[in-house]
């Protein structure tokens, strides 16, 4: 479905009504008339015809042709850190890798610093730092193929290079410890968002997941903010509080993204967002990057894993305690494997229920602020049928193209409007200075 997202504003005497795909309104001469036109001049979205499959699939060949993809979140690094994982390997168990970021026409993807919030907190940056370490010990092992990326022209570069581009996002405000200092280092060192929470609240603010803590972000937490607009982190509000969100978007000078979340009026699970977030994102000018996991986009699914849920916790518990004893820690690629036992009993919804979410939000906020943010490789195996890892993202495109989305609209989806974004905060840190508290 081709959306046309109509920003009216105020009109004039002087000069005609247009909405962003151009089209000109006759000018209302009555503020009265303004506001009863509303009912009848905003319609949510404009549909266009849907496409043969053969028709879609032939759309789908010229965007994959031309588009740079972009996938905003893959928790890949801990397999890489604690499994030895090759990025290279061609038979690959996991949903991340060379050969299938080629066969899925991946071109870019933001690999996940993630560090479990229940990780002893003197050791939560060195942790990341390990991570960090291997993602780029990856990237120079693979130089014929991969390239780190600390900009949009860096994405660009690569890909015309005929190469992969490598970046990296850091999940969770509880990874720099409370010091803001910390994300000097990690700006430096190529990450390029920081998540503000995880799972539960963090010296910067309140998660969807925990009780409230600070009502919001702390103040701290608009440091934060303040720091990675100077820096030109992207401001990422995906797990955070409801509050925490409309914070991060009050404050931040730059457009923020959610780098993996979906929308909660098709599926209520907190992690997702409203149709009011979808909208104060799209003013901010930000970008919405949907989440694959099927616990976010299938409420049939999330309820039939609630009540597997409880076996799950207590086989995962179990093991963690046997590698304890054992002097180990039970590895993140071995928890998926039990998690993956279980995946195999549920009822699992088709890669269509993606489309369907990138519909919603499409319509609700406008094409131009949505993308991928899959979680790969961090949604323990429980990803929708027909999207089982990154080589079958074109199934998707294809889906679609079907629905009626333009070319143009579906190369912003896929990577567009992430790298609007990423200029516009490279912008805002030029135009900040990248002063930090007055100094440069």
């Amino acid at each position: 479905m081709t959306v046309i997202d109509n920003d009216w504003s105020a009109p004039s005497v002087a000069a005609p009504l247009r909405n962003r795909a151009g089209l000109e309104i006759m000018p209302l001469k009555s503020p009265i008339v303004f506001l009863l036109s509303l009912f009848v001049l905003v319609p949510s979205a404009v549909c266009a015809k849907e496409r043969s499959e053969a028709e879609a699939r032939k759309v789908a060949q010229r965007v994959l042709a031309r588009a740079i993809v972009i996938d905003t979140h893959a928790d890949t690094p801990q397999m890489m850190l604690d499994d030895n994982y090759d990025l290279g390997d061609p038979a690959s168990p996991y949903m991340i890798s060379i050969p299938k970021m080629r066969a899925g026409h991946l071109d870019a993807e933001f690999f996940s610093i993630w560090v479990d919030v229940d990780w002893p907190k003197q050791d939560l940056i060195h942790r990341a730092l390990d991570l960090i370490d291997v993602v780029n010990e990856q990237v120079a092992r693979h130089a014929g193929d991969m390239e780190m990326a600390r900009t949009a022209d860096d994405i660009e570069r690569i890909h015309r290079a005929g190469k992969l581009a490598a970046l990296m996002g850091v999940e969770g405000g509880h990874i720099i410890e409370g010091d803001l200092r910390v994300l000097d280092i990690y700006y430096q060192l190529g990450v390029r968002y920081l998540t503000l929470t995880h799972t539960k609240d963090d010296e910067l603010g309140d998660s969807s997941t925990d009780k409230p803590q600070w009502n919001g972000l702390s103040e701290l937490g608009r440091h934060a903010v303040e720091r990675m607009n100077r820096l030109g982190m992207m401001v990422d509000i995906s797990h955070v509080a409801d509050k925490t969100f409309y914070d991060a978007v009050a404050i931040s000078k730059a457009p923020v993204i959610a780098s993996h979340s979906s929308c909660r009026a098709l599926c209520s699970a907190p992690r997702n967002m409203t149709d009011d977030m979808i909208r104060a994102l799209a003013k901010n000018d930000g970008v919405m990057d949907i989440n694959f996991y099927e616990g976010f986009l299938d409420p049939a699914f999330a309820s039939a894993y609630k009540a597997i849920e409880p076996q799950m916790d207590a086989d995962l518990k179990a093991a963690r305690e046997k590698a304890k004893q054992e002097g180990k820690r039970l590895t993140y690629g071995e928890e998926m494997k039990i998690q993956q036992q279980y995946a195999a009993q549920l009822p699992r919804p088709s890669f269509e229920k993606i489309a369907d979410h990138i519909d919603h939000a499409a319509q609700v906020g406008g094409v131009d602020h949505v993308g991928l943010g899959s979680d790969f490789d961090g949604v323990d195996g429980f990803v929708p049928r027909g999207m089982e890892d990154c080589s079958k993202l074109p199934n998707l495109v294809i889906e679609l193209a079907r629905r009626g989305y333009s070319e143009q609209d579906l190369q912003k989806i896929l990577g567009g409007n992430l790298l609007r974004v990423m200029r516009q905060v490279e912008q805002v840190s030029q135009q900040l200075g990248r002063t930090v508290y007055g100094r440069r």
